[in-house]
């Protein structure tokens, strides 16, 4: 049963949360997972559904400025608060995010199905940067590759979080 359709049955909630810094009202079944309902509901097709199970991290979103892995979060649980998936980190002309344009740079993805797991993942790592490799691979380990040998994620990410930097008092990108 679509989203629509289960609300017109009477068996949704409403959810008015934040996405990607836009306002977001749109029902939704009080069992959908947020995953369904950003890709179904909003076309936010960046976030990927990998597992179903939390194991994999494909669709790792920012709740709050947290990650998430929203195949673990219902859409309703999102009622009032922000969120933040792959495609809001792009500025509105299109430049990319650091942490974007540093996995390009570094060759940080083969297929690219993991990516906006793992870009999400990173970019919230800044928020207390990892020292040194190993801790940026800690912080990975919720999310997994199958292609690569996460040798140009974890460049990718160091660099990253590096561009990220900003003077104390200044905006972060």
């Amino acid at each position: 049963m679509t989203d629509e359709r289960a609300a017109e049955a009477g068996h949704s909630l409403p959810v008015a949360c934040r996405v990607n810094g836009a306002v977001c009202e749109r029902p939704a079944p009080a069992n959908r997972l947020l995953v369904h309902w950003l890709r179904d509901s909003l076309g936010l097709t960046g976030v990927h559904v990998g597992c179903d199970t939390g194991q994999c991290g494909a669709c790792t979103v920012l709740l709050d400025g947290e990650p998430v892995k929203s195949c673990l979060v219902l859409a309703v649980q999102c009622h009032g608060r922000e969120l933040t998936t792959i495609e809001g980190l792009a500025a509105a002309d299109g430049t990319l995010h650091p942490m974007q344009q540093a996995f390009v740079d570094n060759d940080g993805l083969q297929c690219g199905f993991c990516t906006p797991g793992m870009i999400m993942r990173a970019v919230a790592m800044a928020a207390d940067p990892p020292v040194d490799d190993d801790a940026i691979r800690e912080a990975l380990s919720g999310n997994l590759c199958r292609c690569t040998g996460y040798v140009g994620i974890v460049d990718a990410i160091r660099e990253g979080l590096a561009a990220m930097q900003v003077p104390d008092g200044a905006d972060r990108p």
